[in-house]
């Protein structure tokens, strides 16, 4: 069982940075894939970045690639998502998962945090 924690989400104005944090429980936590998915109002949750959980190979959807970074700390049990250039667009609840597979479907995830809102002002 894996138990996911996040947090570091804010009010924020365009072009700003933040680090979201998710912590997470679990010796073997390290051998999971994780990844970050984001809801925003009225819309489906959707695919923001994946590690995939041996090779820690990174995949990102094309609207953050290149400003969002998406990173690990095993020896912390800790899954960080760096958000940079926010634009309105990127506001949303931003939620951690973790399963077996590195992928960009919601499905093949198997544990999920509570989210943490980040909000972006023009």
């Amino acid at each position: 069982q894996v138990q996911l924690v996040e947090s570091g989400g804010g009010l924020v104005q365009a072009g700003d940075s933040l680090r979201l944090s998710c912590a997470a429980s679990g010796r073997t936590f390290f051998t999971y894939a994780v990844g970050w998915f984001r809801q925003a109002p009225g819309r489906e949750r959707e695919f923001v970045a994946s590690m995939s959980g041996r090779t820690r190979n990174t995949n990102y959807a094309d609207s953050v690639k290149g400003r969002f970074t998406i990173s690990s700390d095993n020896a912390k049990n800790m899954v960080y998502l760096q958000l940079n250039s926010l634009k309105p667009e990127d506001t949303a609840v931003y939620y951690c998962t973790a399963g077996s597979l590195a992928t960009r479907r919601l499905n093949d995830y198997d544990y999920w945090g509570q989210g943490t809102q980040v909000t972006v002002s023009s």
